[in-house]
């Protein structure tokens, strides 16, 4: 059995994304402080709110260094979701600019779209992948997932885009993978069979 531990920094949907993972057979930890990580073999970094807020809850109780040294040097499956996704940038522009945990070269930015369509962006859309490996592997182009959000990481490197999305004329990175990293602008805890794909694809790493 899988042990996945779930970051609660205050600012996530932990109910759902628990009960998506323990459906698969998972056995979810929710921890609310690093020295839980090490009972774990991967994590899973929720997020619904604002860029700045997230940061400041993670780095008071020191959750940027310890997912730091797990992540990047310990190369520990990692998920980011929604809000966890965007936090992976080195900065963030939502309300000012802030730092982000750095774990990707980038920038979380503000949706481009016209006047006339509305952020936030909610609801199902469609992601396209790019890559036909990975935590994508077998998602056919077209497939749609749920999401609830107004800004999007835009990495410096594009080899780690593993799929993007497409709202109001202007495609944003909706899936980010990189070794050990996958992360997810949508929620697949949201997002029925493919969510759940997704998610047994991660607990198989």
């Amino acid at each position: 059995m899988k042990e996945v531990g779930l970051v609660d920094y205050g600012m996530g949907n932990l109910r759902s994304v628990r009960n998506a993972l323990e459906l698969l057979g998972a056995r979810v930890l929710l921890l609310e402080d690093p020295a839980g990580l090490s009972k774990v073999d991967r994590v899973v970094l929720p997020g619904v709110g604002a860029f700045a807020v997230a940061m400041t809850n993670l780095r008071n109780v020191g959750w940027d260094d310890a997912l730091s040294e797990y992540v990047l040097h310990m190369r520990r499956p990692f998920l980011g979701l929604c809000l966890g996704l965007q936090l992976l940038a080195d900065r963030g522009t939502e309300h000012g600019e802030h730092r982000g945990l750095g774990f990707i070269a980038g920038a979380t930015l503000r949706l481009e779209r016209p006047d006339d369509v509305p952020l936030p962006h909610i609801g199902w859309n469609e992601v396209r992948p790019v890559r036909t490996d990975g935590i994508l592997s077998g998602v056919k182009s077209g497939t749609c997932f749920y999401f609830v959000h107004s800004y999007a990481l835009v990495p410096e490197d594009l080899s780690v885009v593993a799929g993007v999305t497409e709202y109001g004329g202007h495609d944003f990175v909706s899936v980010i993978e990189r070794d050990n990293i996958v992360a997810t602008q949508f929620h697949p805890e949201k997002s029925q069979t493919h969510g759940l794909d997704l998610l047994r694809r991660f607990l198989a790493m």
